[in-house]
């Protein structure tokens, strides 16, 4: 009891100062301090101390942990224990991302982790003293963050109802538009794309921790906002520069995805983006694009595996157009032939020619995926060519057999989805 009245004594009349409280655990304990919140965004680090290690002059100068120490050290199970009990952890060097010995511990409201707090082991081990004194520290820390997160939490309200305003077109003036968007980013992007992710089920309060961990964790983009709606996740990314924008949408959706079920087994997502644009006028364009992308994945599966953009879609992005224009009942009748030669005689011809316009032309790619010999395909071509009365080297006639081929699909899936 005595011990913990010391303590007690200690963090008074700090008024929610906490540089102060760091620096006050940082005297207690003998080593550097850091506190983050329950996203590693950097909130406080103790001042009076210039043992350090290579991690921790990362963070402070970026303001977040580094996203390499973070994979670390969830591959290390270090984070899966901070998020599950209470008590602290001791943290062996990982020397290829410059992390030194630590120990750890997050700090809880209710069943909630709202953050955690670093001790950066210099002079000599931990002992059992230090990490109870910790374990009370993160106690007296919840408060001080619990301040901070009400504030906060109003400001990502009004940054979801802006960008809702940007995704239907509320704003008509683009000055109007970077005003608002000041208030609710530290930057102003010169270029953005709307990146749309569908989830499994609806998105409860505890997947978007979920989620706003991961955006506020990565380095690939910039998730300047976001907003949940249902089971869908829509974020606006920005980007300074053109350099590297597509490779850098792709590489995040797909590890987005897959970081969701390797740490917090969601699954499956699907994710897309629009175009990238510089006119926030165009959210609302940008928004339809990575809708119209994730439709097609739902009809497409295979074929759209790796696409994650709309300027990926190549042909498939005009299907909804050609089907909306499409005239009633004229059909391809080249391939109407096909169809009704495979009926009577138990044929493969219309798949055959599906994959040999899949694969582009190639007789033995498309040989490979129908797991026939090379002989038998150029057998079926043969027969396509004589029976659809097609010409297989004319570019413009396959190129409208293929459409046709995608848009018959695309129309059966819409009637039966």
């Amino acid at each position: 009891m005595a011990k913990n009245a010391d303590w007690q004594e200690l963090f008074q009349g700090l008024y929610g100062d906490l540089e102060d409280f760091a620096d006050r655990v940082s005297t207690y304990l003998g080593c550097p301090i850091t506190i983050e919140d329950a996203n590693h965004r950097l909130i406080a680090y103790s001042m009076h101390d210039d043992r350090t290690d290579k991690a921790r002059i990362s963070t402070i100068i970026g303001r977040r942990v580094p996203e390499k120490v973070i994979n670390s050290l969830w591959k290390e199970g270090i984070i899966p224990t901070l998020l599950k009990g209470r008590a602290p952890v001791k943290v062996p060097s990982i020397d290829d991302v410059g992390l030194g010995n630590r120990a750890a511990v997050s700090i809880w409201k209710n069943n909630d982790v709202i953050g955690f707090i670093w001790a950066l082991e210099v002079d000599k081990p931990f002992t059992e003293d230090d990490l109870e004194f910790l374990q009370f520290a993160a106690k007296e820390a919840k408060n001080q963050i619990l301040q901070l997160q009400t504030r906060k939490h109003r400001r990502l309200e009004s940054a979801q109802e802006f960008l809702w305003q940007l995704l239907t077109g509320h704003f008509k003036e683009e000055q109007e538009i970077r005003e608002k968007f000041i208030k609710h980013s530290p930057r102003v992007p010169s270029l953005f794309s709307i990146l749309v992710f569908h989830f499994p089920e609806d998105i409860s309060s505890e997947r978007e921790r979920q989620i706003s961990y991961m955006l506020t964790t990565t380095q690939k983009i910039k998730a300047d906002i976001f907003t949940t709606d249902q089971d869908k996740l829509i974020i606006l990314a920005g980007f300074q520069e053109e350099q590297n924008i597509m490779d850098s949408l792709s590489s995040f959706i797909e590890n987005f995805i897959l970081q969701m079920k390797a740490r917090f087994h969601v699954h499956p997502i699907s994710g897309a983006s629009g175009m990238t644009y510089s006119n926030f006028t165009d959210a609302m364009q940008s928004y339809r694009e990575a809708l119209e992308v994730l439709s097609l994945k739902k009809v497409f599966p295979d074929e759209t595996n790796k696409v994650y953009l709309y300027s990926q879609l190549g042909a498939y992005k005009y299907l909804n157009t050609l089907h909306k224009h499409r005239n009633k009942g004229i059909q391809n009748i080249h391939l109407d032939r096909l169809q009704s030669y495979d009926i009577k005689h138990q044929t493969d011809l219309y798949e055959t020619l599906k994959v040999y316009l899949e694969k582009d032309s190639n007789p033995n790619e498309a040989a490979k995926a129908l797991h026939i010999h090379v002989n038998t395909m150029t057998y079926r071509l043969k027969r396509i060519a004589d029976v659809g009365v097609i010409n297989l080297k004319d570019p413009l006639q396959k190129i409208g057999l293929f459409l046709d081929i995608k848009l018959t699909a695309y129309e059966k899936y819409y009637k039966n989805p």
